[in-house]
């Protein structure tokens, strides 16, 4: 890695684990520019973009060395970027009045330079849409200036300095900084930002006004990844590296070392159980934190060792075929049970410390996000056309609720929304997000999303306007492609033009400093209790139990016939079990994308996890990979033959669905059908058990309609616990009664699924499903004893138009074994002035009831859940309908318990949601 351009008076640029090292005192008084950087250099991720010229700094203000004067900006100081012959790009660089520290090219004809003298340029709307600078009028660029021609109304404001006192103290704390940036972390700090007795609010203050926008733009800059981060330490203030580049979506993902996996997100939405996904969020912000600890101790900060999340992750899978559906992208079709998934995680990531937060949840991507990846049009330049309607009432919910969770940061998502790319949507990031909602943290950019405002969308012409059009927007942190000369590396350009003040420069620099101090990077380690985790916790067993645990809850069983299941363990004793296909015993296709690594010893394949059974297990695979672009019929007919149980394992993987990969259809893949018909035909009546590893629905409607397939467990992907949890479900074991239910709805074929492309609801997701029935339902789940319900009441019965309604319904397990029950509450608008959903979810419990026992339960619907989208949040009077029951009212796939339903009234005037 090369060093950073760094300000910093006779320090040495950190590289790898080393930072804060000294070098021979610099002459007195005068202040030490950087070394000029190139841009890039061949074999630099960011040479696609055209290597074209140079960047450097000076510090700015002054630090003085020990003993020596102080030294106040210069206005009319020039540096040359390039020499001849001395290897370096493009012309030589001039330094502008505005900005004396920065180097500023001369010439235009880069993706970043302009024509301009800076100062000079304002940004305006271009004719395509975009933004382009122009040339500042005349009178505003006079307006304001000083001796010198500086801009007084944007220069770095003058602070009193240490020298006030006399030079010898100046001289006194400036050794002071030096030596404590050699100590590090050991050495007492006397700034105010890092006494802990003070308010956030000050330590902010103090910590902002003694960073030169130099520092600051390096700070929004360098999010990562590779090349581009971590943010690089300001030595002078005893400040560290940070890594805003972190995965956590179910355990440390993509981290150096091993780490706890739990299920796939999708799978974990299954299980319908916040409390469930509290306990995984807390349990992998455990582990996170402990290696992060363990990370700086020993100077690494490199990828996904940092401890703020890019977690968790709410886009609405309204499209069964798109690829992200198996990265742990989505909890689902339902933006209420997103909302309610996400409140959880982010409580559980970041803690219930009433100081520190354990990690910080970023939510994302932020927003219309949902497909294409690739087919028919890339991801990377797609305009998401949605009607307002739908943006609110489907796409925002979700991500509203993360604001109300306390999340720390937002990720804008690569796509336009109606034309203007979401990190540079004003609307979306400052208008709704703090607006509407009063988000005060920070927004970070989806890896190379503000490159491809540019390169994709071509809303903007060179990297300059792309800057301003996205700071000015609300994006704080760029996550780059690794360039170095990123976007947010032409701020400082901007800032000498006039495009972006140095107020709104620290506005958006603030939330990244309170996300750390927050976390505790400013405090003395023993005041953060977190500071003691250490690598002892990850992979214990509490979180390889709980991982367990959230893949026995998260299957969902969709059919069962003739009792298949569950298997008896007795009558298994010397039987013999063929398990084939190809997830039978590939550990690699079990735990789909930005997964956790564990331990190989902690992984159960379900071959492996089968062989804990008193039973003679083979295995056959049939295919290689899930592809199945080969298929030995020979192997699986073979094993199957001399079986009394056939479990057959099919499904996608990341070679099937995942970021950047869409599938065309609904098929599984390859020769899998063909596989699973020669298991049945080889069976000739055996138990033949269906186990699917997916995300985005298949058509399995030949299994569900064949009386040869005695039962299909819908397993998504289980990760390390894969094998375990299959065994105890296929046995029924205590606690493993399968529960789960479907957070979206499996098409019953292709003519069900509409163009990726065309951003309406109309038939997408339950809410909005066409006339014919799907092949599984939204919300949908067998299990192995039956329940019923009764006795449901609505209290009051007609209320008034800002009141919440309460409901109470009574559970009766009827069968003879314990279980769960997902019980699910959906109202319907019976007279809406607008287009609402056919019904909503509005509530959902997970209970267990023991055989032969009932429980009353007791929901509460609140007014702003009958809210309707009228250009605003309104509220209607009108009647309404609750239906409460163990799936979707009049489905035809459907569980055998009935569905209750009762009508209310609201009374008085419509107004406004905020009215009440």
């Amino acid at each position: 890695m090369k060093d950073l351009p760094l300000v910093a008076l006779g320090l040495r640029s950190w590289t790898g684990a080393a930072m804060g090292q000294l070098l021979s005192p610099a002459p007195s008084g005068n202040r030490v520019p950087r070394p000029c950087q190139p841009r890039c250099s061949q074999g630099d991720p960011g040479s696609r973009f055209g290597c074209t010229e140079q960047f450097c700094h000076f510090p700015l203000p002054a630090v003085p060395t020990p003993g020596g004067p102080r030294v106040e900006n210069q206005n009319s100081a020039t540096h040359p970027c390039g020499e001849p012959g001395d290897g370096s790009w493009g012309p030589a660089a001039r330094c502008s009045g505005a900005a004396a520290f920065w180097c500023v090219p001369g010439t235009a004809g880069s993706a970043a330079g302009a024509s301009h003298p800076p100062g000079t340029g304002i940004a305006r709307p271009a004719p395509s849409g975009g933004l382009r600078i122009e040339p500042r009028p005349a009178a505003r660029i006079a307006r304001g200036r000083g001796a010198g021609g500086r801009d007084a109304s944007r220069a770095m404001p003058r602070r009193a300095g240490p020298g006030a006192a006399g030079p010898g103290l100046a001289g006194l704390r400036a050794a002071a900084v030096l030596l404590c940036a050699a100590l590090g972390p050991a050495c007492p700090q006397p700034f105010p930002f890092r006494d802990p007795t003070l308010p956030w609010s000050r330590r902010l203050d103090d910590l902002l006004g003694r960073l030169s926008p130099a520092e600051m733009v390096l700070q929004v800059a360098r999010g990562g990844p590779m090349g581009n981060g971590p943010a690089p330490p300001i030595p002078r203030l005893g400040i560290g590296p940070y890594n805003w580049n972190t995965e956590c979506l179910r355990g440390d993902a993509e981290a150096p070392g091993w780490a706890t996996a739990f299920p796939q997100a999708l799978g974990l939405a299954a299980a319908f159980s916040p409390e469930l996904i509290y306990r995984v969020a807390h349990a992998t912000a455990t582990e996170v934190r402990a290696k992060h600890n363990d990370f700086t101790a020993s100077g690494h900060y490199d990828d996904h060792t940092g401890l703020s999340c890019f977690s968790p992750v709410l886009n609405i899978m309204r499209h069964p075929l798109w690829g992200r559906n198996q990265v742990p992208e989505t909890y689902g079709e339902d933006p209420f049970l997103s909302g309610e998934l996400a409140r959880s995680f982010v409580q559980g990531l970041q803690g219930q410390h009433p100081r520190y937060i354990k990690a910080s949840a970023g939510c994302k991507h932020f927003s219309v996000h949902g497909g294409p990846e690739n087919i028919p049009v890339s991801r990377l330049s797609f305009d998401a056309k949605v009607l307002e309607r739908d943006w609110h009432t489907t796409f925002l919910p979700q991500f509203q609720a993360c604001v109300r969770a306390g999340s720390y940061s937002f990720m804008c998502s690569y796509n336009r929304i109606n034309g203007v790319p979401a990190c540079a949507n004003k609307k979306l990031l400052t208008d709704i997000l703090r607006g509407e909602w009063g988000f005060e943290g920070y927004v970070v950019s989806d890896e190379g999303a503000l490159e491809l405002i540019m390169l994709g969308h071509h809303y903007t012409r060179t990297f300059l306007e792309t800057a301003v059009a996205s700071m000015d927007a609300g994006c704080n942190l760029e996550l780059s492609y690794g360039m170095r000369k990123n976007v947010f590396m032409h701020i400082p350009q901007a800032l000498a033009m006039g495009n972006i003040t140095l107020q709104m420069l620290r506005d958006r620099v603030r939330p990244l400093f309170y996300t750390r101090m927050r976390l505790g990077e400013f405090d003395p380690p023993a005041m953060n209790p977190y500071s003691t985790l250490d690598l002892s916790i990850v992979q214990s067993p509490e979180h390889r139990n709980l991982s367990l645990e959230a893949a026995v809850k998260s299957f969902v069983l969709l059919k069962n016939v003739r009792g298949t299941l569950p298997l008896r363990a007795r009558d298994l004793r010397g039987q013999r079990l063929a398990v084939v296909g190809p997830f039978a015993d590939n550990p690699r296709v079990l735990f789909g994308d930005y997964a956790p690594v564990p331990e190989p010893r902690y992984i159960y394949t379900p071959w492996r996890g089968l062989e804990t059974l008193a039973a003679n297990v083979s295995v056959a695979a049939g295919c290689r990979e899930p592809r199945c672009h080969w298929y030995s019929q020979a192997d699986v007919v073979g094993a199957v033959g001399a079986a009394d149980v056939v479990v057959v394992c099919l499904g996608t993987g990341i070679d099937v669905e995942t970021e950047g990969k869409d599938r065309s259809d609904l098929s599984l893949p390859g020769h899998q059908l063909e596989l699973l018909q020669d298991a049945v035909q080889a069976a000739a009546g055996r138990p033949v058990i269906l186990l699917l590893f997916n995300a985005g629905p298949l058509d399995v409607s030949w299994a569900q309609a064949h009386e040869g397939v005695g039962a299909i467990l819908a397993c998504f992907f289980p990760a390390q616990a894969t094998g375990l949890a299959i065994a105890r479900v296929l046995l029924g074991e205590a606690g493993a009664n399968p529960a789960g239910r479907l957070p979206a709805t499996w098409p019953a074929g292709m003519q069900q699924v509409p163009p990726m492309e065309n951003y309406t609801m109309e038939g997408r997701t339950y809410r909005y499903y066409g006339q014919e029935a799907p092949l599984y339902p939204f919300g949908y789940g067998l299990s192995y004893t039956t329940f019923q319900y009764q006795d449901l009441v609505l209290s009051p019965p007609a209320l008034p138009i800002c009141a919440n309604l309460s409901v109470s319904v009574v559970l009766q397990n009827t069968g003879q074994r314990d279980g769960e029950e997902v019980v699910q509450l959906y109202l319907r608008w019976e007279e809406s002035s607008v287009p609402v959903p056919r019904w909503q979810l509005v509530a959902f419990r997970r209970v267990a009831v023991p055989a032969g026992r009932e429980t009353k339960l007791f929901f509460q619907v609140t007014a702003e859940q009958r809210a309707i989208w009228a250009q605003g949040w309104h509220l209607e009077p009108g009647a309404f309908t609750l239906f409460a029951g163990g799936q979707q009212p009049g489905q035809q796939t459907r569980v055998p318990s009935e569905v209750l339903s009762a009508r209310f009234s609201v009374t008085g005037a419509a107004r406004p949601l905020r009215g009440c």
